[in-house]
Order: structure tokens, then sequence, then C-alpha cells
């Protein structure tokens, strides 16, 4: 067997932790071996443990030293954070807020939009292939409602805030609660009118459960609430879910009469 060269300044690392051998001791016992001797045989020449011999032998030689993986804080997280930053439209400084307020975890801003940086990738390539759809003056509301950790008297809080964004001119109007039911998605809508002063012919959004029923994702059939609908006819307002087509909802359902 032709003896192979390794260098003395490699790196090397025992397996079992114990006293590092040489790259010419780790070499012999490879060449012993392939002579046949016993592990226990060739472990008496350089003076260690057999097993130090065999773990030698079943690596091949010696291995660069690696350093261990440090345990990250994020790991197995990955699909909260995507839920996450989904829910908040990119928004990383809120899923930090978040994350501190759900799961203790603290991280700095640069570490937290590395972790999500695929999936803000991903929220940009759904926007590229989102067709925007553009209606005329007074025709189409979007309403939503998003989640915001505030400060108020010291204490961390959360607020669920209603977002109306009018589809022709994207004039907003805001409005934080401590709840999202459905008696204050009815006062946000009226808050709404009476801050743009007007209705506009429909209102659109998704299939949130305070007012919808029943939604079916394969036929799109929506099913809403008697309370909604009653608001709908009261106001003269047209309300439905959001349409697929086009991606509609993006500047935030028109529920028919």
């Amino acid at each position: 067997m032709k003896r192979e060269r390794i260098t003395e300044g490699s790196l090397w690392s025992d397996p079992r932790g114990q006293v590092m051998k040489t790259p010419d001791d780790v070499a012999e016992m490879l060449r012993l071996r392939a002579c046949g001797w016993g592990l226990k045989r060739i472990a008496r020449q350089p003076g260690c443990s057999h097993h130090t011999v065999k773990d030698y032998v079943a690596a091949g030689g010696v291995k660069p030293f690696k350093s261990p993986e440090r345990p990250k804080r994020l790991d197995g997280l990955e699909g909260w954070l995507r839920e996450r930053l989904n829910r908040h439209r990119g928004n990383a400084d809120a899923v930090r807020q978040d994350l501190l307020a759900e799961k203790g975890v603290t991280v700095s801003r640069r570490t937290l939009q590395r972790a999500v940086q695929p999936y803000r990738q991903a929220l940009k390539a759904e926007a590229l292939a989102t067709t925007r759809f553009e209606t005329p003056p007074g025709r189409q509301l979007q309403i939503n409602f998003g989640e915001r950790l505030v400060e108020i008297g010291g204490a961390k809080v959360k607020a669920f805030v209603f977002v109306a964004t009018l589809g022709h001119s994207r004039r907003l109007h805001v409005r934080a609660f401590r709840a999202e039911r459905q008696e204050h998605w009815f006062a946000g809508l009226e808050s709404t009118f009476t801050t743009f002063g007007g209705v506009p012919e429909e209102v659109l959004m998704d299939n949130p459960r305070a007012l919808v029923v029943r939604h079916d994702a394969v036929s799109r059939s929506v099913q809403f609430n008697d309370k909604l609908i009653a608001f709908a006819k009261h106001w003269a307002s047209v309300l439905a879910p959001a349409r697929p087509i086009g991606r509609t909802k993006g500047k935030t359902a028109a529920l028919a009469t």
C-alpha cells in the first residue's frame, strides 16, 4: 500500500474528544489496518484507545475541525414568521413586536430582516403578479382590520385597527378598537361614511367571521350575516366578497342586496 502524505499543518479532530493524534499517527493506523491488524493491536502503537482507532479508520483519516453550528433564536419559527409578515404586509418591525410579546424572543431588527427576507421577496413577487383594479370615483370602498402593539401607560396593548380605503383616490380612514367584533366593523364603516361625507356604491372586504356565515372556497359563494345585510340596506350600499379575478382585494367584497 502506498503511504499517503498528510501535511503537518492540517487541522484534525478526535471524534471522542481524546488527545489528538498527528496526521502521521493516523496515516500509520490506516496502513496497519490495511495490513490486517486488529483495532486493539493498532491502538497499542500510538498509545490510544481502540475506539479512537476505530473512529479514524471509519472516517478514512483526519478531518478538518468544524465548529458546531450554534442554534439560532428563530429556529423553528419559520412558519410563524411567514404568517406574521403576510399579516403585517411586509412590516418586519411589527413582526418583531409580536415576536417579543407572544414568543418572548428578542432579536435585532437586522436579524429579523435577514430571517424574513425570503418571505418578503415572495410578497413582492405576488404584488408584481397582481393586476391593479381601478374603479371610478364613488364606486368602491375597501375595508380591513389589522393588528398592532401599542404602548399605553407603559404597558404593551394589542390594538385592532380598522382601515377603509377609497378605490379611486386611495384616501384612507383609520380607527382603532380594543377588539375585532361585528359591532366594531359597523362602527368603523359608519365613521368612514361620516368622515368621507357619503356612501360608496359598494364595499369590498375579505370574509371575516364576524360578517360572513359561510364561504365556499370552491364555488366562491358567500352567505352574509343577517345583521350585515340589514346594515347594507340601511346605508343603501352594496357589499360582496373579494373577487378572484384581478385580485381586487388589494386596495381592501360587494354584498349584493
